[in-house]
């Protein structure tokens, strides 16, 4: 027997270490969200995913939580939303400034957006991504803002 002390392979065995990987493997086809969500304007394109650190300036900034922020009664002003994209974007789009999303938002109305659309289409998907529900919430969600969408 060696002197190496670190891990526990010889405790377990070869067949509890099998059963072991066994249990990973099935937790590894877990399914996973969708990395990011995309807005895509003209020729730019924004990765969207709110992290920890932007949830908590938007927290701070609006002093409430952001869920009744984004997903509250009525669909939150466009100031917030904008907000929130610019959030969503900066940890993955380098510089980018409050204007410079006013100016993407802008382009996207000339080619047909409006302000529910970009609510349903671009806020709530960057939610889901975010990690704001369960993976089956999120995925019954993105049916119906489908569904609503349709019927607009």
């Amino acid at each position: 027997m060696s002197e190496y002390t670190g891990g526990i392979d010889e405790e377990i065995g070869v067949e509890e270490k099998e059963k072991a990987d066994k249990v990973t493997s099935i937790e590894e086809k877990k399914p996973k969200r969708r990395p990011f969500h995309y807005w895509k304007v003209g020729d730019r394109e924004l990765r969207l995913k709110l992290n920890t650190r932007m949830i908590e300036m938007l927290e701070n900034k609006y002093k409430m939580n952001i869920m009744n922020l984004v997903a509250g009664d009525d669909i939150p002003p466009l100031s917030v939303m904008l907000t929130v994209v610019q959030a969503a974007a900066t940890p993955w789009t380098h510089k980018l400034k409050y204007e410079d999303v006013q100016k993407m938002y802008d382009k996207w109305t000339e080619d047909g957006g409006d302000q529910i659309t970009f609510y349903f289409q671009i806020i709530m998907p960057t939610m889901v991504v975010s990690g704001f529900f369960p993976q089956d919430q999120a995925d019954d969600l993105m049916k119906k803002l489908e569904t609503a969408e349709e019927m607009m």
